[in-house]
């Protein structure tokens, strides 16, 4: 018995422990899931395959079911993911995906905002395509900037960059308290006439759009039904005689706007929330009073009074009717009109993450393939050209080398012919202008250079493009920078000319290309001040360009030509003639201007399709970011001249033409005319340019961008065929 109730207690106890031991480890077990969950293992490239062909069909049968890729949602969201995930690539070669804000806007940080917390907007320039002549968002008969400060977190100092593009931040005159939402606000009332009321209806008919910035995103106009998005808002708009049964057109102005600003929300992850959207809707109403029409007073009190207003009440929003628009015109007896702007704030909560936000900006712009597309013709024409080259260098070259050396080794009286009859004035220095032309070759290799930093600081996210005009203050800066290297370039060239005038080739390497494009600059920053642009530059940052040109980029200039002078002349394998060989008459493809304007069209060709992305985005505000592509591009644009300038020296040298100097040059240089010419058909092919001032700006700036290519195409087309005729003419035996 007693056996029996001791093996009892041993049960009882021996299930105590297991019912312990089992509760620790559910206990384990429910701790061990709250941490991190475990990775998943990679998939093989099969399931890999499959999973891209279910996504394919999921978004095309979302895409066939009418689903947009504009608005909020979280089925928009995932569809912009994917038609974007292309773009979301860190650089030309790597796979991995990330945010466009990691690939746009390297470094930047989201901001956090607890509630009813102001959030500051900001006001950018009012521009057009359709005269490229921007102006300050104040300088409109719009609502004054308010007093108040900016808060040290969003200041900005003025780049050098943005001083010349027109950019300065100021704030906007609408107030976003966080997750406050505003019904019809009232904001100002503003009287206008005359010459200033004409100003105002020229905006509206050269559709010029308001551009504001929240959290640093630019706001959005948006429609879910036409599957769209626009960055900014009209002025106003235009309407026909047909539509409204004048006699010409009427324009209307928005001076009501409805904003809507989408956020996230996560109290796990965040504190506050994160603004993801920033939308707006125009709407032009003209405000009444009461019951009847009232007369607006110059003050807002008797606005700010809601009860009064018919066309803002309570619970109702202002919508566009035919009815209410606010047309811009003086009144029956030609007195102003007077301008009631308003404004509205609705605060909706969004599953978008942060990272995500700028997916939307991107919808409708140029797939990368087409990029891709550009590179792969750009390498078919490296590579027929690397096969001409190739064919040269190893069977032309070699059987001529060989050829030539095995006579000179026999001994025979046989006459020499081809490229090697010409070894006695092949490196005969150029007998016209050889100044200039060291000039420009030294200018050439400065702007290379420079182009080449800025690209590669690009690609080191160095440079970060939410910052108004950092690339332009980097390009200028490292232009400057780089005086060391085209003094150091056109003082050897020139001292290899046996030419003694080296301050004044000093000199003009310093001042001919800068004070070529500073004078260009001067005489249009007379017509833009003259018609109140942003972009008219102050005395101001005048002065601190030449400050940056006299103080900087000519002293590295002249550091530069003492090394390049203290440095030994550049020798060469054969001896000159003192008398100079005659030329016989030339075919036409190895005489100028037939040889000039056929070899400049390869490079040209090679950049061409890129060149169209990177116009569109000078001109026409789009979206220009991915930097692999260009150095890739600015990468096959050398090889391009290089290998075209060889062949063409090579067919000259055949021909019994030693003057290569300035051919070698300008083969290459042409290049900067056919961009010119390209700028011409982008001109009346893309843009809408309306009045003379805006075609001569594009002409103006088009044509400084043209120069700069050209001399830099010049530039390596020259330095390629001097190392050319250095090497074939050091392989042969000669007396």
């Amino acid at each position: 018995m007693a056996m029996a109730r001791l093996l009892v207690k041993a049960a009882l106890l021996l299930t105590i422990v297991l019912s312990l031991h089992v509760a620790t480890a559910e206990k384990s077990n429910s701790n061990a899931s709250k941490g991190p969950p475990p990775k998943k293992p990679k998939m093989t490239r099969k399931e890999q395959k499959i999973e891209a062909r279910e996504k394919a069909v999921k978004f095309a049968n979302m895409k066939a079911a009418g689903q947009d890729q504009v608005s909020m949602t979280k089925e928009a969201a995932e569809l912009r993911s994917y038609e974007l995930r292309n773009k979301k690539k860190k650089g030309l070669l790597k796979r991995r995906e990330v945010s466009l804000a990691q690939v746009l806007f390297p470094g930047a940080s989201p901001e956090e905002y607890s509630d009813h917390e102001p959030v500051p907007a900001f006001v950018d320039l009012v521009e057009s395509k359709k005269t490229q002549l921007p102006f300050e968002y104040y300088d409109l008969p719009t609502c004054p900037e308010p007093a108040e400060k900016i808060q040290k977190r969003f200041r900005q100092r003025r780049n050098l960059g943005s001083r010349l593009m027109g950019f300065k931040l100021q704030m906007a005159p609408y107030n976003f308290p966080a997750k406050v939402d505003k019904e019809c606000t009232p904001l100002c009332v503003v009287e206008v006439g005359g010459k200033k009321l004409k100003w105002l209806r020229k905006l509206v008919d050269r559709q010029y759009r308001v551009h504001l910035t929240l959290d640093q995103l630019p706001v959005l106009m948006r429609s879910k039904e036409l599957n769209y998005a626009v960055r900014g808002y009209p002025v106003g708009f235009k309407a026909p005689p047909s539509y409204t049964g004048l006699k010409e057109d009427e324009f209307y102005l928005y001076n009501h706007l409805k904003f809507t600003i989408t956020y996230r929300e996560e109290p796990s992850e965040f504190e506050g929330i994160r603004i993801t959207g920033f939308d707006v809707h125009p709407v032009s109403i003209t405000h009444e009073f009461g019951k009847g029409k009232v007369e607006l007073e110059t003050n807002l009190e008797a606005a700010n009074n809601k009860d009064d207003w018919s066309t803002c009440t309570k619970g109702e929003s202002p919508v566009n009717e035919p009815e209410t628009y606010l047309a811009l015109r003086t009144g029956s007896a030609g007195e102003s009109m007077r301008i009631l702007y308003s404004y509205e704030v609705t605060w909706q909560q969004s599953d978008i993450p942060w990272a995500d936000r700028w997916d939307v900006y991107l919808v409708g712009s140029p797939d990368d393939e087409i990029h891709y597309f550009a590179i792969v013709n750009s390498l078919m024409i490296v590579v027929f050209l690397t096969g001409a080259v190739a064919t040269i260098m190893i069977r032309t070259l070699r059987k001529d080398i060989a050829g030539y050396n095995e006579l000179q080794t026999l001994e025979e009286a046989q006459e020499e012919t081809g490229w090697k009859l010409v070894h006695g004035d092949v490196f005969r220095p150029p007998q016209s202008h050889p100044m200039l032309l060291s000039v420009l070759v030294g200018t050439g290799a400065q702007i290379g250079t420079a182009f080449f930093a800025t690209l590669l600081a690009s690609m080191l996210r160095m440079l970060n493009p939410i910052k108004k005009g950092q690339a332009l203050t980097a390009v200028i800066v490292l232009y400057v920078l780089c005086g060391g290297v085209g003094g150091y370039v056109s003082s050897r060239l020139y001292k290899f000319c046996d030419a003694k005038s080296w301050k004044r080739c000093t000199i003009a390497t310093a001042m001919g290309f800068p004070g070529l494009i500073v004078g260009m600059f001067m005489v249009l920053n007379v017509f833009l001040t003259f018609v109140g642009a942003a972009t008219a530059v102050s005395f101001v940052t005048i002065f601190l360009v030449f400050l940056l040109w006299a103080g900087v980029s000519t002293p590295l200039v002249f550091v530069g030509s003492y090394f390049g002078y203290r440095a030994e002349k550049v020798s060469v394998p054969t001896k000159t003639n003192q008398i100079a060989r005659f030329i016989p008459e030339l075919p036409y493809y190895a005489a100028p201007p037939t040889s000039i304007f056929l070899a400049g069209l390869l490079p040209f060709g090679s950049v061409c399709i890129e060149l169209f992305f990177i116009m569109s985005a000078l001109w026409l505000h789009q979206l220009y970011y991915i930097m692999g592509f260009l150095m890739a591009v600015l990468l096959i644009l050398v090889a391009t001249c290089a290998q075209v300038a060889v062949v063409m020296c090579y067919l000259q040298l055949c021909v019994e033409d030693h003057r290569w100097w300035w051919k070698s040059f300008l083969n290459c240089a042409s290049s900067g005319f056919y961009l010119f010419l390209y700028s011409l058909w982008f001109l009346s092919s893309k843009l809408e340019l309306v009045g003379v001032l805006p075609v001569v700006i594009y002409l103006t700036y088009m044509s400084m961008i043209s120069i700069a290519f050209g001399l830099m195409c010049g530039t390596v087309g020259y330095l390629s065929c001097f190392w050319f005729t250095q090497k074939i003419y050091g392989a042969v035996k000669v007396d």
